[in-house]
């Protein structure tokens, strides 16, 4: 069982940034593709990023693509998501994943996190 626990959210202006960190326990971190999904009230969960066990690939949805950055760091156990130029439209419940590979979509994703409130001002 992987427990995995986000932080780094908050609330900032239109253009600014933000990096989300998660911290990973329970199981071999480096098994795992990890992820990020984000939930707006009242819209379905949906795919951001996602990253190989290696990090050596990376998937972006459309909507963050050149904003977004995710990484990892397998000897910390951590997976990070640096978003920048935040729009408004990027406010959400942001959660964290893993999974046996890259996935996009919420059936596939193995284990989630409790997730971490994103909240961008115009």
């Amino acid at each position: 069982q992987v427990q995995l626990v986000e932080s780094g959210g908050g609330l900032v202006q239109a253009g600014g940034s933000l990096r989300l960190s998660c911290a990973a326990s329970g199981g071999v971190f480096r098994r795992y593709a990890m992820g990020w999904f984000r939930q707006a009230p009242g819209k379905d969960r949906e795919f951001v990023a996602a990253i190989s066990w290696s990090g050596g690939s990376t998937a972006y949805a459309d909507s963050v693509k050149g904003r977004f950055t995710i990484s990892r760091d397998n000897a910390k156990n951590t997976v990070y998501l640096q978003m920048n130029s935040l729009k408004p439209e990027d406010t959400a419940a942001y959660y964290c994943t893993a999974a046996q590979t890259i996935v996009v979509i919420t059936t596939a994703v193995r284990y989630w996190g409790q997730g971490t409130q994103v909240t961008v001002s115009s």
